[in-house]
């Protein structure tokens, strides 16, 4: 006689399959449904199965709730958001070409509350070649300019146009915003925001405003050039 082999020992996976692909099982021992207790998460009692899922129901619209809410925090902030570029934007379309560079940094520290701002630019016409914003302009800063495909934001890594700022040693983050003419084209200015707080400019936030900040001011500015 053939000796049969050992039975494996049924564990709790097999019996959560056998729950789950027998629907009916509490149905026919529907009285099992009032003895099966569970210990509650916050007060550490024994529960009713009933009153457990309750709780979990509870927990999950309330979990659905926060959600809501951070979305509609989210959503007001981003129309506050872009109701101020909007309204910058409308100000540079009204601002003499001699007054174009001072009224874009003006405006973007008032509207967005940054603390330091500065602006450079370079390769212009006229007499917008010898305004106090086109001096000092390195080739280095150019060439990093030219090579920001979106803004830099971050710590202040030393970065040379940190210097352009009123007071540069209070730069503890920043955040670097290339302008051109039109995308794929060199950089011809360099924007710097700059704020005493770490955590302002970080690696971690997104740059879709700051972007849309460069692409506008970069257009905007663009009438400066040299022919």
């Amino acid at each position: 006689m053939i000796p049969s082999e050992p039975m494996s020992p049924i564990t709790e996976d097999d019996i959560a399959n056998y729950l789950v692909n027998t629907p009916d099982f509490f149905e026919r021992h529907a009285s099992l449904l009032a003895t099966v207790q569970l210990t509650h998460p916050q007060s550490h009692r024994a529960v009713g199965l009933q009153e457990r899922q309750a709780q979990m129901l509870r927990d999950k619209i309330k979990g659905l709730e926060h959600r809501i809410m951070d979305m509609m925090r989210h959503g007001h902030e981003n129309m506050l958001l872009t109701d101020k570029l909007h309204r910058w934007s409308c100000e540079l379309l009204v601002t003499p070409h001699d007054q174009l560079a001072e009224s874009a940094v003006f405006n973007i520290r008032e509207l967005f509350q940054v603390p330091q701002l500065a602006l450079r630019l370079w390769s212009l016409g006229g007499v917008h070649a010898q305004a106090p914003y086109a001096q000092g302009v390195t080739e280095a800063v150019q060439a990093l300019a030219t090579s920001l495909d979106t803004p830099y934001v971050g710590p202040n890594a030393g970065y040379e146009a940190v210097q352009w700022l009123d007071q540069p040693t209070q730069a503890a983050s920043v955040a670097l915003l290339a302008l051109r003419a039109a995308p794929g084209q060199p950089a011809f200015g360099l924007m710097v925001l700059a704020s005493p707080d770490a955590q302002r400019f970080n690696n971690q936030m997104g740059t879709d405003l700051l972007e849309r900040l460069a692409e506008l001011a970069g257009a905007a500015l663009s009438v400066l050039r040299a022919p």
